[in-house]
């Protein structure tokens, strides 16, 4: 596979508008734990970055991870807008001048953006926290690397664990975000910001899938 820096904007317009179809499921969710604002600040980044589409997608790779992280920094409001930031430029160091996208670089991207976000929030797997798609979604890949799968089982793998690392919050007790001051700790509600977390990595898996890019 290779993928563009057109294709990744492509990806990340898929990505919004799944975010936009889940507006008030993911409200909800917000409310139950949070403030009920995780949607709102998601979306005013989504919806900036979409208004840049032209300007980003004609980037290098590296400046164009740049540049999602300065916008959704400047952009989304409360600690996401920090974490995706510290996120976007951990993978613009480790995309470099690469030209295109291939496996193993992607798998690089998510595993930087992985460490991004754990070291600038202070938060490890199960913490209930965005980090666990994340996490989940990274080894399934890495794993699925070293057995020698293909390219599509690989982005499979890592949809599956995202899916997998998103579902487990809701049994979590929330270690980091205003659900942990709650009395059950959101247990029995899905973290909000690894639903979101969950649709990025979800739509990335399925472009790539879907464009036959993978073999």
């Amino acid at each position: 596979m290779q993928m563009t820096s057109a294709e990744y904007v492509d990806c990340l317009r898929a990505a919004a508008t799944l975010l936009n179809e889940n507006k008030d499921y993911i409200t909800e969710l917000d409310a139950a734990t949070g403030d009920g604002d995780h949607w709102a600040n998601m979306n005013m980044g989504f919806v900036r970055l979409m208004e840049m589409s032209e300007e980003l997608a004609a980037l290098p790779v590296s400046d164009l991870f740049k540049k999602i992280a300065m916008t959704m920094m400047s952009v989304i409001g409360g600690s996401a807008g920090v974490l995706y930031g510290s996120a976007y430029l951990k993978a613009a160091a480790a995309a470099k001048d690469a030209q295109a996208i291939d496996l193993p670089l992607l798998r690089d991207i998510l595993r930087a953006q992985l460490e991004g976000i754990m070291s600038r929030g202070k938060a490890q797997p199960g913490f209930k926290t965005m980090v666990d798609p994340l996490h989940q979604a990274v080894d399934a890949m890495e794993r699925a690397m070293e057995e020698g799968k293909n390219e599509a089982e690989v982005l499979s793998a890592m949809r599956d664990g995202a899916e997998a690392g998103m579902k487990a919050t809701a049994d979590m007790e929330a270690m980091r975000g205003r659900a942990c001051y709650q009395p059950d700790k959101g247990v029995g509600h899905l973290d909000p910001g690894a639903v979101t977390m969950w649709y990025q990595l979800q739509t990335l898996a399925d472009f790539l899938l879907k464009e036959g890019n993978a073999v």
